[in-house]
């Protein structure tokens, strides 16, 4: 028998939550990426975060407070600064007497708890609530404090906004303009902390005839801001240039580069994009949180038989395993999750990139820069002679590439790659109309994967449904399978903002090669044959891992339809 914790974990075992099993996996977790073990759990999606909260809570013989619909009147939130609640992530609920209390994430933190106690002058009863829940409490009670200040911050430009854009337009150094004095330095740092607070993957800054528009991608999905006055546009790139170092003379080339910020005590790196347009130039920011780099390979969503696949795919010594997906598809991040997982002190690894996003500890990363000749190809000619025993090829465009990419997978090397293709049998072709000869892919390829991101129901407002008749038969869904199916939607809240679904999770399809496979590849067959055969070999395709989640509620049948119907309708053609 498993011996116990004395932690919140003993309660969670006893209720039949998780199993000792999970927890040693969690325990192993955090002590590898520096989280806190309520927040690995939830990361394996072992464990809900709010469940992690209750049963700290009744360990440590505290009150549990669900701040999700809780209603606080304002005459409570403020007796409390809102700049005290915000630095110490707490919030005020009540005030009986003397004795306010207030929700905290940890109740035992004595140097939190002796602080509030001078600064409210009041006796503190500590309660227990999850930290997300706090801080987001604290954006609904106080108000958004990044939104208002966006918001404001348009109405306040004034002569300032205009002087600086006189300024760059005549030439002057914007470099040199004082942050307090500028305003727009101050709406370029509040765009990126709100989008950032509202989990945007990237920020969209595109100028128009009458308008500049700002738009966050959420989820996968844009979401539009209040437009910026179109006066602003060459002041707002020239900022953002600056903070990307980025040459602001140059308007007519496409550019690139790359900020550093620190939000919220977080780390961040924004990859910066401007594309010249018909009305200036359009940015682009790609928002990389750095802590999304120590990625556990359990976490990506694998059903538990393809999970064990992918184990010993990547634990090969040699051969070609490829990531196939759309931009945004999450390939970079299942390659690095596998990189994780390989990267021991007895292994080299050493990966090109274009560009290199997230930097990972112990591994050697090469940064492709056309501008000097320094491409693909040349950098895995000279990294075969580095003796590594994984290669990490960012993506296979050319002939000279995939070529390369092979010859190392034949002389004993694992290479990780990506293509861009629609599914898994369609990279075989791909590399045949690249210029890779079927014999040579037949030989070097040992597996394919394609990759989607399909949004997750709300936990906190995801209740059951009936998928339509419509939905049911576009996704092959018969009565025998709805019988055993849990279909969960969200009817929308507060906490996915309406929307009925928050985050996103991978729905997969991972092609073995095999020996029948590998014959129809030297065959050059077509696609729609390596898929017939591939589906009689057990390959689980896109639609059939993103019904199989719809069913289990994790999301619905037609967002999964909504990124996998064109795979739908030519499944057995």
């Amino acid at each position: 028998m498993a011996k116990a914790r004395n932690d919140f974990t003993d309660i969670l075992v006893k209720k039949k939550i998780i199993s000792p099993d999970q927890i040693e996996e969690a325990v192993n977790m955090a002590a590898s990426t520096g989280l806190r073990l309520q927040d690995a759990l939830a990361k394996l999606n072992y464990v809900p975060l709010i469940e992690s909260s209750r049963a700290m809570a009744e360990h440590g013989g505290f009150e549990f407070v669900d701040l999700a619909t809780l209603e606080i009147p304002k005459a409570v939130t403020e007796l409390v600064p809102e700049s005290v609640a915000r630095e110490n992530v707490v919030l005020p609920l009540a005030l009986e007497g003397n004795t306010m209390k207030i929700a905290m994430n940890d109740p035992t933190n004595i140097e939190v708890l002796d602080k509030l106690r001078f600064v409210l002058n009041r006796e503190i009863q500590p309660v227990l609530a999850p930290q997300e829940q706090i801080q987001e409490a604290i954006n609904r009670n106080y108000g958004q404090t990044e939104t208002e200040s966006v918001d404001s911050m348009l109405v306040e430009f004034t002569d300032t906004a205009i002087e600086f854009t006189q300024t760059e337009g005549a030439g002057g150094s914007l470099a040199a303009a004082d942050e307090s004095d500028a305003p727009v330095i101050r709406l370029v740092n509040l765009i990126i902390s709100e989008a950032i607070s509202q989990r945007a993957s990237d920020i969209h800054v595109e100028p128009f005839a009458d308008r500049v528009r700002i738009r966050y991608r959420i989820d996968g999905v844009l979401v539009e801001r209040d437009a910026v006055p179109r006066r602003l546009q060459s002041a707002l790139t020239s900022r953002i240039k600056i903070m990307s170092n980025i040459d602001i003379s140059e308007k007519r080339r496409p550019q690139d580069g790359r900020i550093k910020m620190t939000v919220n005590s977080k780390h961040f790196d924004l990859r910066v994009s401007l594309l010249p347009s018909c009305h200036g130039q359009s940015t682009v920011m790609r928002i990389l949180d750095r802590g999304n780099i120590q990625v556990n390979i359990r976490e990506l969503g694998f059903a538990e038989e393809e999970y064990i696949r992918f184990q010993n795919i990547i634990k090969r010594p040699n051969g070609i395993f490829l990531v196939t997906g759309p931009t945004g598809s999450g390939k970079t991040t299942t390659l690095y999750a596998a990189l994780n997982e390989l990267n021991r002190p007895d292994r080299k690894i050493i990966t090109a990139e274009d560009p290199v996003e997230y930097y990972l500890p112990g591994i050697n990363q090469v940064e492709v820069k056309h501008q000097i000749g320094l491409d693909f190809a040349r950098i895995i000619r000279a990294m075969l002679r580095q003796a590594p025993n994984i290669i990490l090829v960012g993506e296979i465009r050319d002939k000279e590439t995939a070529e390369i990419a092979v010859q190392a997978s034949l002389t004993g090397h694992l290479v990780f790659s990506t293509l861009h293709t629609n599914d898994a049998p369609s990279a075989i072709t791909r590399l045949t109309d690249i210029g890779v000869p079927p014999f040579l892919t037949a030989s070097s390829v040992i597996a394919i994967m394609a990759q989607r991101l399909v949004r997750v129901n709300c936990p906190k407002c995801k209740e059951p449904y009936t998928p339509s008749e419509g939905e049911l038969k576009a996704a092959g869904i018969t009565p025998d399978k709805m019988k055993a199916a849990n279909p969960m939607r969200g009817r929308g809240c507060p906490y996915c903002r309406q929307g009925g679904y928050r985050g996103r999770q991978a729905i997969f399809e991972l092609m073995k090669m095999t020996g029948a496979l590998r014959e129809l590849t030297f065959a050059q067959a077509p696609a729609q044959e390596l898929r017939r055969k591939a589906r009689a070999s057990g390959m689980r395709t896109l639609l059939d891992d993103g019904v199989a989640k719809a069913l289990k509620g994790v999301t619905t049948v037609q967002e999964v339809l909504s990124i996998c119907h064109a795979e739908a309708m030519v499944l057995d053609k």
